[in-house]
């Protein structure tokens, strides 16, 4: 059987707060280059950072996909790529609206982290002055988790307690692009109820 072309589908890394969805994606998209893979980058909370909000868009998300679906026109236009997110996909609606942005279907990576891990970055996260910001991921990161945990069947779940982003993205790669199978290590961490 032979590894599809890469621009055949794209590749959504989704998570929680803290799992390092961000930073894997800047690993991602250097092994994408060093191997001479086109790619573009997507970090979706650029393209809903907005306020206020339409009245008829509460949460952003058809603004959001109206600037994901202009700025993939554009990267598009100078030939076929892979498109590679990070965002948080929370349902079948929000990934098909993903998959429609970029006539592409998506290759779906879920990143877990446990709660201890993952409030450890986001305490390293913020400056004193981002308390705000700070307090609301702290109090919202288990909730989001848990439910993401059980939102969808994804292509690939990997634990990220004690890995690197780079091996994290290392793990991606292998996966959707060599086509090399994941480590064993890669296995859903479950969030404990409160």
């Amino acid at each position: 059987m032979t590894t599809p072309r890469v621009h055949e589908h794209g590749i959504f890394l989704d998570g929680s707060y803290g799992v390092g969805k961000s930073s894997t994606l800047d690993h991602l998209s250097d092994l994408f280059a060093e191997h001479d893979l086109p790619f573009s980058l997507f970090d979706v909370d650029w393209f809903h950072r907005s306020w206020p909000p339409a009245a008829d868009d509460p949460r952003n998300v058809l603004t959001e996909a109206e600037n994901i679906r202009a700025v993939w026109d554009n990267y598009r236009s100078v030939g076929p790529r892979t498109p590679l997110f990070a965002g948080v996909i929370t349902d079948a609606v929000d990934r098909a609206r993903y998959e429609e942005c970029v006539g592409l279907p998506l290759r779906i990576v879920h990143l877990t982290a446990s709660p201890e891990i993952a409030e450890q970055r986001l305490r390293g996260r913020y400056s004193a002055v981002q308390q705000r910001a700070l307090d609301w991921h702290l109090a919202d990161h288990r909730r989001l988790a848990r439910d993401l945990d059980a939102a969808l069947d994804y292509d690939l779940v990997v634990d990220t307690d004690d890995l690197d982003p780079s091996e994290v993205a290392a793990i991606v790669f292998d996966r959707f692009v060599t086509g090399r199978p994941a480590p064993q290590a890669t296995l859903p961490s479950r969030i404990p109820e409160e």
